[in-house]
């Protein structure tokens, strides 16, 4: 039985999601979660959240925290906020573009 969690509109871009989201597959929730404290990678907090509430989701049909593992994490873009920047020369903009991530953690177990 897979049980799923998803987070949308993250404020961070998917490239640095999925560099901690590599190193958390195949692992049980208990070792990914205590991988995760110990990251220093600006993606692993908003993964220990929807890992969190994918556990959350497993408990309420009685599944135990050991018997879980992360199947599948999926990183996908969201919408880019774009804003106009003024720059240091007269009539020049840049254009800034803020990236999101939606994030999407299966566990099976």
């Amino acid at each position: 039985m897979e049980i799923t969690a998803k987070a949308k509109y993250i404020r961070i871009t998917p490239r640095k999601l999925r560099l901690v989201a590599k190193t958390l597959m195949g692992l049980t929730i208990e070792a990914a979660l205590d991988a995760l404290k110990f990251l220093k990678k600006s993606g692993a907090r908003p993964l220990e959240k929807v890992i969190r509430s994918a556990l959350a989701n497993a408990q309420k049909t009685d599944k135990k925290a050991g018997d879980l593992k992360i199947k599948r994490i999926t990183i996908d873009e969201g919408t880019k906020w774009r804003k106009w920047d003024k720059s240091h020369r007269i009539f020049h903009e840049a254009r800034i573009t803020k990236r999101t991530s939606h994030i999407k953690v299966v566990l099976e177990g």
